[in-house]
C-alpha cells in the first residue's frame, strides 16, 4: 500500500517557500532536468507543469530521477556531512579530548567552518560542545562516588577553580552538589522527518521531540522543573538502542518501542499516557474513545491537553488520536508528519 502524499498544490507551495515541515514527506523530480530534490533545495524553482511528486527516493529512483548534487536527497535531513563525521566519532570514543584550532587544521577542517555548522545545528561552538561532553562525564563520575578532583583531572582539567567555575556555569550546581542532582543528556537523532531531540537519565529515555517543534523549549523547561534536572549534551547508552529502533519502525520493521521511558506528571497525565501506548500499531482512537477507555467519557479536552503534554514523540503514540469525525487534529509535530505515520503505519498492516 503506498503512502499518501499531500495535495499537489499544498506541496507546490512547500517548495517555493523552501518549507523544512516537509522534508521527509516527500521529494519533488524535474522532468525537464531528470532530477529529484528535497523540498527545501535552493535550486532555481520549476514551474509547476514540469514536476512530478514522490513518496520516497526509492520512487523516485525507480522513475529515473538522478539524485541532485546541491540538496544530496539521499542523505537524511540534518545528517552529519562527511568532513566531520572522523571527528565525531573520536569524540564519542574520547570525550575528553582536547582539539585546538591547530588540531583541526591538521585534520583539513577549517576552525570557522566546523564553528558555523555547530552554532547552526546545535546552537553552540564546537569548544562548548566539548566542554559540555566532558562535564557531563565529570558529572556521572560524581555521581557515582567519584571524588572532585579525581574528576577534574580525569576529564583533562588543569586546576581544580577552573573545572568548578565549567562545572557551576553549566549544570547550575556546583560539582559537589552532584549526588543531589540530575542531569538530562541530550543529543540529536535523524529520521525520515527531519532530526529529533532525544533525552535520556539514568532511569531511561525522558524527551524525544522534533527538533523542529514549538513546544520543545515548553517540554524542556517543564522536565527541568519535574526531574530537577539540568540539560547538556552528552552521551548516553539508550541512544543508540533509540537509534536503531526508530531506524526499524521507520523501515516497517518495528510495530513496538522496548525502551525503559521517564514520564513524570500528574497521575491523570500519566493514565492517559499508558493508555495512549496500548492503542494498536496501524490503529486509531478518537479523543471520546480515549476518554472511555479511562472511564471517563467527559475528559475529552482533558485528554486532548495531556496528549499535547507527552514528551515521547513516536514512542507513546499521540499521532494515533483523530477527531470523532476520523479528520487529522492537532499534531506538536505537525499535521503532515502525523499523516505520515498514519500512512506508514497502515502501510504495514500484514
Amino acid at each position: 500500500m503506498a503512502l499518501a502524499l499531500p495535495d499537489k498544490h499544498i506541496m507546490y507551495q512547500a517548495v517555493l517557500n523552501r518549507d523544512s515541515s516537509y522534508d521527509g514527506i516527500f521529494f519533488i523530480a524535474i522532468k525537464t532536468t531528470g532530477i529529484f530534490c528535497k523540498p527545501t533545495c535552493r535550486a532555481r524553482k520549476p514551474k509547476k507543469e514540469n514536476v512530478e511528486f514522490f513518496h520516497s527516493v526509492k520512487e523516485a529512483l525507480a522513475s529515473g530521477y538522478r539524485p541532485c548534487k546541491l540538496c544530496k536527497p539521499m542523505e537524511l535531513s540534518g545528517e552529519t556531512p562527511e568532513w566531520i563525521r572522523d571527528l565525531l566519532l573520536d569524540v564519542q570514543k574520547n570525550p575528553v579530548l582536547r582539539i585546538s584550532d591547530y588540531n583541526l587544521r591538521e585534520r583539513g577542517i577549517e576552525p570557522n567552518r566546523l564553528r558555523r555548522w555547530f552554532k547552526k545545528n546545535h546552537e553552540m561552538t564546537f569548544q562548548a560542545y566539548l566542554r559540555s561532553l566532558r562535564i557531563s562525564q565529570a558529572f556521572s563520575q560524581i555521581k557515582h562516588g567519584d571524588k572532585v578532583i579525581d574528576s577534574a583531572f580525569s576529564t583533562g582539567y588543569e586546576s581544580l577553580s577552573g573545572f568548578t567555575d565549567t562545572f557551576k556555569k553549566i549544570c547550575g550546581f556546583s560539582p559537589s552538589e552532584s549526588s543531589n542532582k540530575t542531569i538530562v543528556k541530550i543529543t540529536r537523532i535523524l529520521t525520515p522527518l527531519g532530526p529529533m531531540m532525544a533525552g535520556a537519565v539514568d532511569q531511561g529515555i525522558c524527551l524525544l521531540e522534533f527538533a523542529d517543534r514549538r513546544m520543545l523549549e515548553t517540554q524542556i523547561r517543564r522536565l527541568t522543573k519535574l526531574l530537577a534536572a539540568q540539560f547538556i549534551p552528552g552521551e548516553h547508552l539508550l541512544f543508540n538502542e533509540l537509534e536503531k529502533q526508530l531506524r526499524e519502525y521507520f523501515s516497517g520493521e518495528r510495530r513496538e518501542f522496548k525502551l525503559p521511558l521517564v514520564m513524570p506528571g500528574t497521575i491523570f497525565q500519566k493514565r492517559v499516557w499508558n493508555v495512549l501506548k496500548n492503542i494498536p500499531y496501524g490503529e486509531t482512537r478518537s479523543y471520546k474513545e480515549q476518554s472511555l477507555a479511562l472511564d471517563n467519557p467527559d475528559a475529552v479536552r482533558a485528554v486532548a491537553r495531556a496528549n499535547g503534554q507527552n514528551r515521547l514523540a513516536i514512542i507513546i503514540p499521540c499521532h494515533r488520536v483523530i477527531g470523532s469525525n476520523g479528520g487529522l487534529t492537532g499534531y506538536g509535530g505537525g499535521l503532515w508528519r502525523k499523516k505520515y505515520l498514519l500512512d506508514l503505519e497502515s502501510g504495514h498492516i500484514l
